[in-house]
This record gives structure tokens, C-alpha cells and sequence, in this order.
């Protein structure tokens, strides 16, 4: 009888076991998603700001972005493409991907106006000093990212 029930519980334990490893698969699984879409999301977001850069639209504009592509300068944002990629793991009622993807990338654009351009670049708050359309600039690029972002993720599914 004791070794009946030592068998069962082996079992009951086995069971458990390979629940939490299905789980702790999924939850990796998605976090590897989100933190890839994201990442995406940046690498072509970058791309874009490189490209109206490259192409003197922001200047015209009389916004003075225009990086040079290179890794110094691409790396950190992708990176942080992929860190910002964790908001997509936040549960908004009925909402569609791709309009998640835009209210999201709100986050990003409220971080670099508000904090990143005043801060930490001495660009004067929401980067004004750099031009007076660059809120306007910073919120196509980072909803370029957002939109990217969540259709990696709709693909990825």
C-alpha cells in the first residue's frame, strides 16, 4: 500500500513538473518575441530617422536629426527597441494589435521628449532646441517602431 501511493505521487510530481516546464517554455518563448519585435521594431524605426537624415527631410523641416548609421549609434537603440517590447506583454482591454502598437509607442516618445532630449543630451524639453517640429519627428519614428513592433508580434503568433 505505501508503495501504491509513493508511485502516485511520483507521478502527481512528474505531472507538475512538466506543467511548470511547458509554462516556463511558454513565458520564455514570449518574452524572446516580444524583446525580438521590438528590437525589429527599432532597427527599422532607426532606418527611418537615418533615412530623413540621409535624405535632408528633417532639415528641411528645420529639425536638426540626422545620425550617422553606425553601430555606436544603432546598437543602443535597438536594444532598447527590445526592452520597450516588454509593453506589449501588458494586457489592454480589446485591443487590436496594431492600435496597441500606436498608443504604446507613446511610451518611448514621452521618454525621449521628456526626459532623454532635456536630461540627457541638453536638447532643451521635448527637444526643441534641435528644431520646433521634433516632437512631430519623434512621434512618426517611435509609431513607425510601435506599428513594426506589433506586427511582429501579430506574425510571430
Amino acid at each position: 500500500m505505501f508503495s501504491c501511493n509513493e508511485n502516485y505521487n511520483q507521478s502527481i510530481s512528474t505531472e507538475i513538473r512538466l506543467v511548470d516546464l511547458f509554462y516556463g517554455e511558454f513565458i520564455m518563448k514570449k518574452l524572446l518575441i516580444y524583446f525580438a519585435a521590438g528590437s525589429l521594431g527599432a532597427l527599422a524605426s532607426s532606418l527611418v530617422v537615418w533615412l530623413f537624415g540621409e535624405y535632408s527631410i528633417t532639415k528641411v523641416a528645420g529639425v536638426a536629426i540626422a545620425p550617422a548609421l553606425s553601430p555606436a549609434w544603432l546598437y543602443p537603440r535597438i536594444v532598447w527597441g527590445g526592452l520597450w517590447g516588454f509593453l506589449f506583454l501588458l494586457p489592454l482591454k480589446n485591443s487590436r494589435l496594431l492600435l496597441k502598437g500606436s498608443v504604446l509607442s507613446l511610451f518611448p516618445t514621452a521618454v525621449q521628449l521628456f526626459i532623454i532630449f532635456p536630461y540627457k543630451i541638453n536638447k532643451g524639453m521635448a527637444g526643441l532646441e534641435l528644431g520646433l517640429l521634433t516632437p512631430m519627428f519623434v512621434l512618426i519614428f517611435n509609431w513607425g517602431w510601435g506599428i513594426v513592433t506589433a506586427g511582429t508580434i501579430k506574425f510571430a503568433r
